[in-house]
């Protein structure tokens, strides 16, 4: 009867030690890791397809001209440079007569966003694409003719730029007064 005790008791404790440390380890940190790698798998498949996706999207990229690549970083920068632009707009400001003074660049993404007009590239929405904005306000004084020339300019500029506003003050000499706001984009 000895013989019989001794087995039933060691399978009686064996099954309390599974119940009682094993099976609460198994389904506590174990399950808990087994989920914390599927997710982990999850991110790794994501990441390998992005990989992917990038690796295709250089070899697009690679197949574009090298010269339209910077003509579109030109017409649409990643960048505001605002000295550059200032610079290239007194530049074409002085071929074509015109004096430029007080400007300033005031960044106004809100406006562009929240505004009820839309730009190409933007939507009006608060989630609104890739693009950001400034407002370039500046003065200008020369002839009428040197501010067709100048508007005329702008409007072929490789950068993209909207004239929004010009105000015309008069004068008898036939030298003008113009005040300007100028939104200029650039990516984000």
């Amino acid at each position: 009867m000895n013989n019989r005790i001794l087995p039933v008791f060691a399978l009686m404790i064996a099954v309390g030690i599974f119940f009682m440390y094993i099976n609460p380890k198994w389904s506590d940190s174990i399950a808990a890791t087994k989920a914390a790698i599927a997710s982990d798998d999850q991110a790794l498949a994501a990441a390998k397809e992005y990989d992917a996706q990038q690796n295709k999207l250089a070899s697009e990229r690679s197949k574009i001209n090298q010269a339209d690549l910077a003509r579109l970083t030109t017409f649409l920068p990643d960048s505001v440079d605002n000295v550059g632009l200032i610079l290239d707009l007194n530049a074409l400001a002085a071929r074509n007569g015109l004096s430029l003074s007080n400007i300033d660049i005031t960044t106004d993404a809100k406006s562009s966003k929240s505004s009820g007009a839309t730009t190409p590239g933007t939507s009006s929405t608060a989630s609104a694409g890739p693009l950001t904005s400034a407002e370039l306000s500046l003065s200008a004084v020369g002839t009428y003719t040197s501010l067709q020339n100048f508007l005329h300019g702008v409007e072929k500029s490789q950068r993209l730029l909207d004239v929004r506003d010009i105000v015309v003050k008069g004068s008898e000499t036939g030298v003008y007064s113009y005040e300007m706001k100028i939104r200029l984009y650039w990516l984000h």
